[in-house]
């Protein structure tokens, strides 16, 4: 609490921090710190978020193994690793589970991660909703960068240039074996099936 600014009348407060979903102490704390809060989830297709994971990785450390032998446990068994976390941080119904135990759905907006880059003013029209603000930014403050691949806002605040994502992203995925992708779908399937019956959201994986 030390850490966050005081939020004054008709402000809002907003943080942002990636592993909270994945943290199993994370839901118990916020909601003893502040019940009230509203929390927004960014999620994509899993097997693109672990491969995507990986390339980040990859970019740092380049001696790392394949993400082939990563996603293993036994190879020839077809034993996913669940506990490689690239893989663990897809199973979104699992972690939504536990936040459930102090949150009522109402209070969480999970977003696409694929409508945020090919319809990001809908996308974005949503959270403002969901914060109850007035819907200010449309998609006349986007335009899309065909060399990233993700839209990129006109203008930021408080400046005449342009805000793309940084260099972090958008990198080149590496060529993944394709039996290798379609037993890491197979394996995810069940659980989005329950993510989109939990959430009432079919995020159109598959």
């Amino acid at each position: 609490r030390d850490l966050m600014p005081r939020t004054l009348e008709g402000q809002i407060t907003m943080e942002k921090t990636p592993s909270y979903f994945v943290t199993k102490e994370a839901p118990a704390r916020i909601s003893s710190m502040a019940k009230g809060t509203k929390l927004i989830v960014v999620v994509r297709d899993p097997v693109t978020r672990a491969i995507s994971d990986y390339t980040q990785t990859l970019s740092k450390k380049p001696d790392i193994p394949t993400f082939e032998s990563l996603t293993f446990k036994n190879r020839t068994t077809g034993l996913i690793d669940t506990s490689w976390s690239a893989i663990q941080i897809g199973i979104y119904a699992k972690h939504l589970e536990n936040w459930l135990l102090h949150f009522p759905l109402g209070q969480i907006l999970f977003v696409s991660g694929e409508r945020l880059i090919s319809d990001p003013a809908g996308e974005l029209g949503r959270v403002q909703d969901f914060l109850g603000l007035k819907r200010i930014i449309t998609d006349k403050h986007f335009y899309f960068n065909k060399t990233k691949g993700f839209p990129c806002l006109k203008k930021a605040e408080g400046s005449s240039k342009p805000h793309c994502l940084g260099k972090t992203k958008g990198r080149t995925h590496p060529d993944i074996d394709q039996e290798v992708v379609q037993r890491l779908r197979d394996f995810y399937r069940p659980f989005n099936m329950k993510f989109y019956q939990m959430t009432g959201q079919d995020f159109g994986w598959d």
